[in-house]
């Protein structure tokens, strides 16, 4: 049975609720959207099309989720980079960030 409440399945491609490739979400759409909810979240600049959701739990502040493979793929196809370089970009300066109570959730795979 694969019903566990906390399990991460990253549905936004099945829901349609993130843009095609190529596509960026634009930041301007994503503040549009958290000046409605009435939350202030912290947004990591250059990976809107990354952001695949929010999260929130009892007594704590809504966050942002960014998808690392997403990220990876972004600086893949915009910047150039090859996958280690990416990752490493993304390890370094931004799973390494500690920007306090607000820093944005980045979910990643779990390798078989």
């Amino acid at each position: 049975m694969d019903s566990h409440p906390f399990r991460y399945k990253d549905i936004s491609a099945k829901n349609n609720t993130l843009p095609k490739r190529g596509t960026m979400l634009s930041r301007e759409k994503l503040n549009d959207y958290l000046n409605e909810i009435g939350e202030p979240i912290l947004l990591m600049d250059g990976f809107d099309e990354a952001c695949i959701g929010l999260s929130q739990r009892i007594n704590e502040p809504m966050l942002a989720v960014y998808s690392y493979e997403k990220m990876v793929d972004l600086l893949v196809e915009r910047d150039g980079m090859d996958a280690e370089e990416a990752m490493e970009f993304i390890d370094f300066n931004c799973v390494g960030a500690w920007i306090g109570e607000r820093t944005p959730i980045i979910v990643m795979p779990i390798e078989e």
